[in-house]
């Protein structure tokens, strides 16, 4: 059986391109759910950090570790009780996929914005390792969430309390669609 991703804290997975907000949208939803927030690019290597910032995508290979890494962070939250929420590209089903492995409760929120939106923000900020040349490199990568993946798309486009809001409506309906939903067997 599902827990209802409202009954205690979730464990919240913030998902979408670089650049579309997925910081700023997941501290501000930990800050609301009240759960802990880990930065999914703490986790990378250094290694895969230089990659990026030379401007050179990462392979599966690179990511591997990284993903190990979050899903285990999510793990532990979610055994602990205390959810959390983190930021994290998670760009195809598969890493989704390793991560849900580790948290099978995993609530995934996927940040859409037009591309021009994404840019912009991107030349707007500072000190980030992510170069705008690796924009179009991962929309190409980037798989929707599909049937049967907890969670749904919010539009990143408003102001981020608003997009926080639009958040937990959709984890409110998803909570509302599970409790409609006939147990799975144990």
């Amino acid at each position: 059986m599902r827990r209802d991703p409202l009954e205690r804290p979730p464990c919240v997975v913030v998902i979408g391109v670089s650049g579309v907000g997925k910081t700023t949208v997941a501290r501000l939803l930990a800050r609301r759910l009240g759960v802990p927030f880990a930065e999914a690019d703490d986790f990378h290597s250094p290694e895969s950090v230089a990659k990026m910032a030379a401007g050179v995508p990462l392979t599966d290979a690179d990511r591997e570790t990284w993903l190990e890494a979050i899903g285990g962070w999510l793990r532990d939250r979610d055994r602990a009780g205390t959810g959390g929420v983190v930021p994290c590209s998670a760009l195809r089903r598969r890493y989704r996929d390793v991560l849900r492995a580790a948290c099978p409760d995993a609530f995934f929120v996927h940040l859409t914005a037009r591309h021009e939106e994404v840019r912009r923000r991107m030349s707007g900020r500072s000190g980030h390792f992510m170069p705008r040349a690796l924009l179009e490199s991962q929309e190409a990568t980037l798989e929707p969430l599909e049937a049967g993946e907890r969670g749904g798309a919010v539009d990143a486009g408003p102001p981020p309390g608003v997009v926080v809001e639009a958040v937990l409506r959709l984890m409110a309906e998803a909570a509302d669609d599970t409790n409609g939903e006939p147990e799975e067997p144990t």
